[in-house]
């Protein structure tokens, strides 16, 4: 394109230039310099054309975010006009046109669960399941705006349950049923003892404490905690001061319905 724009423009200037041997253009070369230039306004046309349409779109990095099982999550981007809201690779899951807020077109996976919030104008996604977790992308279509998130459900973590003292030992057993990401802790006051966790999920978690004679008086606690929530329980004195066992012992086991 600047090739050709040049040869116009050096044709113009050797055809108007007061030159005493220079003679007015010939028909041919008068259709010449008007083909050239011809080319020259549809080249830039076409570049400025492309420009405009070419627009890349802002695409931001993706954020992590939590959801509760039960509970409703909305993804932090407002919509401002014309806007998608895309799941993973099914694409397309929620739309809003101009003129018609609130227009959704659902997939049936997530039917009657998304809506466009009247206030924040942010698309919300009711009574999460476990399965909901995945990439997430809001598009905002006018603004050239995708925003992505990577949204974990999360189950609130369980109470952990504390046997009583086993039959031989000082001792007592903490545990709780295992989900994703949760550990299990022992403390003694604020001192952590131990802790555990595991990727196998048909298993419940526990963890032992043998209580000394000397710590007797301690304060211990058992702490499940996950990314969205945690319980804590005292666990009981059930050893007499001098390290023997109380009355009170079992040789109860935790199971993920109850002791047994």
């Amino acid at each position: 394109m600047n090739h050709l724009f040049g040869w116009t423009l050096m044709l113009l200037y050797f055809d108007t230039d007061g030159c005493s041997q220079c003679t007015p253009l010939n028909s041919s070369s008068f259709r010449t310099m008007n083909h050239l230039f011809g080319w020259t306004l549809m080249l830039l046309y076409f570049d400025t054309d492309v420009l405009c349409v070419s627009q890349p779109t802002v695409q931001s990095e993706t954020q992590r975010v939590n959801g509760i099982v039960g509970q409703s999550f909305s993804f932090p981007e407002r919509v401002i006009k014309s806007a998608n809201l895309l799941y993973g690779e099914l694409g397309s899951i929620a739309n809003v046109y101009p003129g018609k807020e609130g227009k959704i077109t659902l997939g049936k996976r997530f039917e009657n669960r998304i809506n466009l919030n009247s206030d924040t104008r942010y698309f919300t996604l009711s009574d999460l399941k476990i399965d909901d977790a995945g990439v997430y992308t809001v598009e905002n279509t006018d603004e050239g705006e995708k925003n992505k998130f990577e949204l974990t459900v999360y189950n609130f973590v369980s109470k952990p349950q504390v046997t009583e003292c086993d039959s031989s030992s000082c001792s007592v057993v903490c545990c709780v049923h295992n989900e994703k990401e949760v550990t299990l802790t022992l403390y003694r006051g604020e001192e952590l003892l131990n802790q555990t966790s595991s990727p196998d999920l048909t298993k419940d978690l526990s963890l032992r404490l043998e209580v000394e004679g000397k710590d007797y008086n301690s304060t211990y606690s058992c702490v499940a905690f996950n990314p969205i929530s945690n319980e804590t329980v005292p666990i009981p004195k059930c050893c007499s001061k001098d390290g023997h066992p109380n009355d009170a012992g079992g040789a109860n086991r935790c199971t993920r319905t109850g002791f047994t």
